[in-house]
């Protein structure tokens, strides 16, 4: 993304405006131009890198990085690794029913809904591997472990539904 024509017109808004006040105005907006390129850049960047910090949340555990090259932004996307497929087969009577989604927030929680504290105390080592794999994903521990719990009850849900035959109970064997 060229950042060039956005800055430049900014500068020339900004000597136009000054212009209505003299040629004394005029020169002193033409000497500022320099330290106001500088500093439309600089805002420019930071908007950018706020607005990518936002959509990474709502893409976690995917992001999106602000990078420069020369003095242009651009835009790199890491999208959401692909759900691994579950590797016990459905009974052959009972399709799965999709799981519903949760609408989480920038925390991770469930959005509109009420918060609880757990006391977790994991050892250090558990600590560290937790800190790394939440930074990896620019999300705070509390987020990602969360996420990481929902992700573990839901997958424990869905082995659920598939053990259970539609019918009911299904006994197999020998009977005299």
């Amino acid at each position: 993304m060229e950042m060039r024509p956005y800055v430049e017109e900014l500068c020339e808004e900004f000597v136009a405006a000054a212009a209505g006040g003299g040629d004394e105005a005029r020169a002193l907006a033409e000497r500022l131009v320099g330290p106001l390129e500088s500093a439309a850049r600089l805002t420019l960047l930071k908007v950018l890198s706020a607005a990518a910090d936002e959509i990474t949340r709502d893409l976690a555990p995917g992001s999106v990085d602000v990078r420069l090259r020369g003095l242009d932004p651009g835009f790199v996307v890491t999208p959401p690794p692909a759900a691994e497929p579950f590797q016990d087969e459905p009974a052959p009577d009972r399709p799965l029913a999709p799981e519903p989604a949760l609408p989480l927030d920038a925390t991770g929680t469930e959005a509109g809904g009420a918060t609880a504290r757990i006391n977790f105390r994991p050892p250090e080592q558990l600590k560290a591997q937790i800190d790394e794999a939440a930074g990896k994903q620019g999300l705070s521990v509390n987020a990602w472990l969360v996420r990481a719990c929902q992700a573990v009850l839901a997958s424990e849900s869905r082995r659920g539904e598939q053990s259970t035959p539609q019918g009911g109970r299904r006994f197999t064997g020998w009977v005299r």
